[in-house]
């Protein structure tokens, strides 16, 4: 069996890094302890060995596609919802009192990892119907939680989030599909959704759509949007399923993640559709939020295994392939020589860093974010308003910064490979064209950016950047007591202190009211912030594996302690520095990308 993930660095983050005893310390987790997520970890990764893994290239190969009106997947799927229903895998994360198994956010998320690193293409099914059913659970009546919630943690019945439309893409504002009021309670809905996840498969017998929506004569634009339950198949008077007139169109053929279903949604083709209503007329997209923020953290663990998975499979090949000989110390090459691996080649070496550092850090910030999560569902008033405004901030950097560079890290991955990695022979080019639509899920890189700097960074008088600011200061600070990480700390404090300048000379452009010139370089600003954020994490890192060197407390061997420290060395040599380039185009006066009386793009 290859390696697609490491056990050994997902215990470090969760256990030295994070520290999940802090989360197993609050009363709502006092059922889990060390010793019980260790067990559903190595259970789930011994699962993945034998169910995930070996069916990865099969899905690729074997498509999910529509055939005489119905969406085909894999049987893996169905496998895979049917062991995550009856071990209560799919709402685990749930209280008790909604049929979860009320799990720690930071293990779920960790579970998550180890099952999207075998196979990125299953889990999104499970994943979905979970946040379709947590969005009942907190804004729908009790008896759209009683239909709906317990057969979709079953996984006798799906669910998906219903957003973009043909004419609106990811403008919401725009949204066309209508809800006309019946006398029963229940709305007739109208409209198209296009790449729908998981919206329809011959392994659950019904689905269930939480959709977005005009009721006639709500406002125009995203004030008007109301959020509904739109199942498949409606319940009769004797709780039969028939047909609630919604129609699957079409499966949309993709480059990648061809085992993950992506359907065009046709309802109310025959007038006959109904709809409930999901808490109050016109707060739909507030609703939604929840289960796109959930979606945006899901998409970067998905994009962050990716990452892994492709690591350890040009790892591996970096070890094996024989080519080329060491240079001798004049600088020649001495033919008679033995091959050499190329893993000892400093180029090679270096690529393979450079995927190491993006996902391990990847992987890192998200356990971070899992954690808030934890803290805002467990802690009361200062505690848990600072833990919201600094998982607010995040979230964009969390979704953004594994898919985009994710696409780099594999990219150098095909690089390693050579002529090899472009050949259908080996994994690199699944996961290369499996991890692009990464940063295009759940809202695209530059209206993640939009978000992170026009909405996260001003808000409450940029409250989450001071809290942002005063961790990485924390982490600075643990950095300065051991001499080798000193240098790293200090750039770092350099890196932190010109962010906020960069913003404040932004702001100054908002303040006068030039709102597009304040976002005209948002993603180049994301690109900066992300590796700030990075550099944090690795230096976190770094110190935590330090300081089990100095103490000899060890949990793993010494190497893999120094391996973050080279790593957190590689990033901060090669990485960081990008952040120059990014500094001068965000401080330069000259605007180029906003468009003029005359149009200089043609």
């Amino acid at each position: 069996m290859a390696k697609y993930m490491s056990m050994e660095n997902l215990r470090f983050l969760l256990n030295e890094v994070h520290d999940i005893k802090e989360v197993l310390a609050f009363d709502k987790y006092e059922d889990y302890d060390e010793e019980s997520v260790n067990i559903l970890m190595d259970s789930i990764k011994d699962y993945c060995d034998k169910e995930y893994y070996p069916v990865f290239r099969e899905m690729d190969e074997d498509p999910a596609r529509m055939d005489n009106g119905g969406i085909y997947v894999h049987p893996a799927v169905g496998k895979a919802i049917k062991y995550a229903g009856e071990n209560g895998m799919i709402g685990a994360q749930f209280s008790y009192d909604d049929g979860g198994q009320q799990m720690p956010i930071m293990l779920y998320t960790s579970l998550s990892h180890i099952q999207a690193a075998a196979n990125n293409n299953i889990g999104g099914y499970a994943g979905l119907t979970a946040g379709a059913a947590g969005l009942i659970l907190s804004f729908g009546s009790q008896e759209l939680k009683d239909k709906y919630v317990p057969k979709m943690l079953s996984g006798a019945w799906g669910g998906t989030m219903c957003l973009t439309e043909p004419q609106a893409g990811s403008s919401l504002s725009d949204i066309s599909s209508s809800a006309t009021p019946q006398e029963d309670g229940s709305y007739k809905i109208k409209g198209q959704k296009i790449y729908i996840s998981g919206g329809d498969h011959e392994y659950c017998d019904n689905f269930v759509h939480l959709y977005l929506a005009r009721i006639d004569g709500a406002p125009e634009g995203t004030k008007g949007i109301s959020l509904f339950v739109v199942p498949k198949f409606r319940e009769d008077d004797q709780g039969n399923l028939e047909s609630n007139d919604v129609t699957t169109a079409g499966d949309f053929q993709k480059v990648g993640q061809k085992g993950y279903c992506t359907t065009h949604l046709i309802l109310g083709e025959k007038d006959s559709c109904q709809g409930w209503l999901v808490g109050a007329p016109n707060k739909g997209l507030s609703y939604m939020f929840q289960m796109m923020n959930g979606a945006r953290i899901d998409v970067g663990m998905t994009a962050a295994s990716v990452a892994t998975a492709a690591y350890y499979a040009s790892l591996e090949y970096a070890n094996e392939r024989p080519q080329g000989r060491k240079l001798s110390s004049d600088g020649s090459k001495d033919a008679n020589q033995e091959q050499t691996m190329i893993i000892n080649h400093p180029d090679v070496r270096r690529l393979l860093l450079s995927q190491k550092a993006l996902a391990e850090a990847s992987v890192s910030i998200l356990l971070r974010c899992s954690k808030l999560e934890d803290i805002i569902l467990t802690s009361e008033g200062e505690e848990k308003e600072n833990a919201h405004d600094l998982l607010e901030w995040l979230t964009p950097i969390a979704k953004t910064y594994p898919s985009e560079f994710g696409i780099k890290s594999v990219s150098n991955g095909l690089q390693v490979l050579g002529g090899a990695g472009f050949c259908s022979e080996y994994i690199l080019q699944q996961y290369y064209r499996d991890i692009r639509i990464m940063s295009i899920y759940e809202g695209t890189t530059g209206i993640q950016s939009l978000d992170l700097l026009g909405r996260k960074s001003t808000i409450k008088n940029g409250k989450a950047l001071q809290l942002v600011a005063a961790e990485i200061k924390e982490a600075i600070e643990a950095a300065m007591t051991y001499d080798e990480l000193k240098p790293y700390a200090q750039t770092l404090g350099s890196k932190l202190q010109e962010m906020q300048e960069i913003i404040m000379n932004l702001m100054q452009y908002a303040m006068k009211g030039d709102y597009e010139r304040f976002l005209s370089d948002a993603t180049i600003f994301m690109n900066y912030a992300s590796h700030v954020v990075v550099a944090w994490h690795w230096l976190e890192m770094a110190t935590k594996a330090k300081q089990a060197l100095v103490t000899g407390n060890l949990s793993f061997q010494e190497e893999f302690y120094q391996s973050k420290i080279h790593t957190m060395k590689y990033f901060f040599k090669y990485e960081l520095p990008l952040t120059a380039g990014w500094k001068e185009t965000l401080l330069s006066q000259e605007v180029v990308t906003i468009m003029k009386e005359k149009e200089l793009i043609s």
